[in-house]
């Protein structure tokens, strides 16, 4: 296996079939030690090499029936050389197939594989799945995470993924038991890879071992009937893929009801109704003058939204009178079941401070700026957005200095400071705050001046609960369509659909030139520093109102019409407690009051350093040579091109010439980023590994 990603599975249904192709392996035909891929025809290794390396063996150590299992074992960071691939007898998109095998993880150990989409080998990975040495697994869909929990170690279990690719529902069984469903963005599958890793970007120590047995998948072929409409898809559109699946939200909230429709049958498809059920209400459209091809699809957003209520409850999609017609050729694929999740019940005036860490130069960050746009669109009102660019034009340093040394690599999210998580969990990590009660209630005033360009802000906190001297402040300016053009082109994983859709990006280049590109919620400025001001003078009392009052000066290259003030309010555990967010005209609109100045932009102090690494490129070992002028702090984390932290170094205090080592001995041929902190003032170094 060449390429990691994630998992998904899914359950299958559907009328109209042809003869199934099976194929079952317990592994007690074969002799003890031999190689699985050279003993049988059905299995292969990812370079086609049986009996090799790549190869597994049949051994007695551990079976779940029988004698007989095969054994998989890796001590390597990344895995391998052990590669089994089981390939399902061609490509596979409609119809129905469930794979099913029994495993065995040993203590404190891992285990992987992975399903590939196509029948050549390492184009597509279509799902992954990895259970860590702490009894956790992950499981995702064209590398977006669908589901994780825990699974037993030490014991057999049985696995199973149930797939319908004609509705595009993917279902995972643990010893029998439904542990999650979804839709994949890659809806087929081609063959298994069966790969010993145990990766620490997924919790894993780097030790692999498990054994494998009772192996066995069905497929079940599918016959378009003449006219046959599905309903593959209901609820909310999914920020990467673009497609509907399940919604969740807050109580109250009002959200769009999106459907998609699959023709399964021979005949275009012109015209039929989509309705809808949510908690007693109904929602019909009837769709005419369309031209849906066999096997194509169309979306469909209901007029009427739905008004969210707390709990999990059905919502029900049914399509008919496909054609003109009363039924079509597969009722069984006329309704689909989806659920909306509510558990959030936001408390008044409580806005949620998301802060995104990103870069040009992270190839994985268009990630979060999809994520972002999303949560900025869908939760409008509720959410103040920051991007916090390092290492690029963007940077503003003194947020990006404190900023990087509390993410554990590119790109993260932090929810009201709370705590660091990937992009595609920000709506989770948001609806999480959204209902803590908060201390105080902030409102933006402001006076603009264009002929200055001065902006001054004032923020109004009202208590309604009690704070103490240790409470800060503090006053964030976002820009939203950024552009420039010398070092604001994106670098771009999912390029030319490298990694799986991601809301468009997949359809660009791995870099996507500076003209293509708007960034937003970028932070422009921070005053007076990224923690706040303590500007309390003792306890403060339910009913306190206290002004502050921060002045901006807007360089002319920014939009102040594309700008958002953010006022602040952190505990003196280093959360946010609430935050105020408008535009400039708002603030101004509002009126700015006067108050308690808080003066100047805190940025640390900048020694007149040189930094740079040597050998570059290397391999095995390289050294950083910094020249330090006063007493500076000094960390060091290397960073690979995915924004995963690979290592992390605290110096402490230096000053002089310094020189420290970089081991480079475990880290794979590419490109790394070295980011080196001095006084939390980042400086990014490129390093290349041979």
């Amino acid at each position: 296996m060449r390429k990691l990603y994630f998992l998904a599975s899914m359950l299958c249904a559907g009328t109209a079939v042809q003869a199934q192709n099976s194929f079952s392996d317990d592994f007690e035909s074969y002799t003890v030690g031999a190689y699985v891929a050279q003993a049988s025809p059905n299995w292969t290794t990812w370079s086609n090499a049986p009996g090799g390396p790549e190869d597994a063996q049949v051994v007695t150590t551990q079976a779940s029936s029988g004698a007989n299992s095969i054994y998989f074992n890796s001590t390597a960071a990344n895995g391998g050389p052990q590669d089994l691939v089981l390939p399902f007898g061609g490509e596979h998109s409609l119809g129905s197939f469930t794979y099913e095998m029994d495993m065995y993880v040993a203590t404190n150990k891992g285990a992987y594989f992975n399903f590939q989409g196509e029948t050549t080998i390492g184009n597509l990975w279509v799902l992954d799945a990895y259970f860590n040495n702490l009894g956790d697994y992950s499981i995702a869909a064209s590398g977006s995470t669908v589901i994780s929990g825990t699974y037993p170690m030490n014991t057999w279990f049985n696995l199973r993924v149930d797939i319908n690719f004609n509705t595009n529902h993917w279902e995972v069984f643990m010893d029998n038991v439904s542990v999650g469903s979804f839709s994949n963005a890659n809806n087929k599958i081609a063959s298994i890879d069966i790969y010993p890793v145990n990766q620490t970007a997924n919790g894993g120590n780097g030790l692999s071992e498990f054994w494998v047995d009772d192996v066995s998948y069905t497929y079940t072929p599918y016959t378009l009937p003449q006219v046959n409409a599905a309903v593959v898809g209901a609820g909310a559109l999914n920020p990467a893929t673009l497609s509907p699946g399940n919604m969740t939200g807050y109580e109250g909230q009002v959200r769009p009801v999106t459907a998609l429709v699959r023709n399964l049958g021979v005949d275009p498809i012109t015209s039929f109704d989509l309705g809808y059920t949510y908690l007693g209400s109904n929602s019909t459209s009837n769709i005419t003058g369309v031209n849906i091809p066999s096997l194509g699809t169309y979306q469909v957003e209901f007029a009427s939204p739905a008004l969210l209520l707390s709990g999990t409850n059905p919502l029900i999609v049914t399509v008919s009178n496909v054609n003109g017609a009363a039924a079509d050729g597969d009722p069984a694929d006329d309704v689909n079941n989806s659920s909306v999740t509510v558990n959030a019940v936001p408390a008044e005036g409580k806005i949620v401070l998301v802060e995104e860490a990103t870069g040009t130069w992270c190839q994985w960050c268009p990630r979060g700026a999809i994520y972002m746009d999303y949560m900025a669109e869908t939760y409008a009102g509720v959410i103040a957005g920051v991007a916090i660019h390092n290492g690029d034009p963007m940077v503003l340093e003194n947020y990006d200095g404190p900023f990087s040394a509390m993410v554990p690599g590119y790109p993260s999210i932090m929810a009201d400071r709370s705590g660091a998580a990937d992009p595609l969990d920000v709506e989770a990590e948001f609806l999480n705050r959204i209902s803590i009660q908060h201390t105080a209630f902030p409102v933006n005033g402001a006076v603009w001046n264009s002929s200055t360009r001065q902006l001054d802000v004032s923020v109004t906190y009202t208590f309604q609960d009690t704070a103490n001297a240790d409470w800060r402040v503090a006053c964030v300016l976002v820009e939203d369509s950024v552009t420039g053009t010398t070092g604001y082109a994106q670098s771009n994983a999912y390029g030319n659909n490298g990694a799986g859709p991601m809301g468009g990006f997949e359809l660009l280049g791995t870099s996507v030139p500076a003209s293509q590109m708007n960034y937003n919620h970028v932070a422009r400025a921070l005053t007076p520093n990224f923690l706040g001001a303590t500007v309390f003078a003792g306890q403060v009392l339910p009913g306190e109102v206290h002004t502050f009052n921060f002045t901006f000066v807007l360089p002319v290259d920014w939009d102040e019409n594309q700008m958002h003030i953010i006022g602040m309010l952190n505990n003196p555990n280093d959360i946010t407690d609430n935050v105020s967010f408008t535009d400039i005209n708002t603030a101004v609109t509002n009126g700015f009051v006067a108050g308690t100045p808080i003066v100047g932009i805190e940025t640390p102090a900048a020694p007149d350093q040189l930094v740079s690494i040597f050998p570059n490129p290397n391999n095995g070992a390289a050294w950083l040579r910094i020249n330090l002028t006063e007493d500076t702090d000094v960390q060091v984390s290397v960073i690979d091109l995915q924004g995963r932290k690979l290592a992390d170094a605290n110096y402490g205090i230096m000053n002089g010439g310094q020189i420290l080592p970089i081991n480079t001995q475990g880290l794979a041929k590419g490109v790394y980023m070295v980011n080196v902190r001095l006084n939390g003032k980042s400086q990014i170094q490129r390093m290349v590994v041979e």
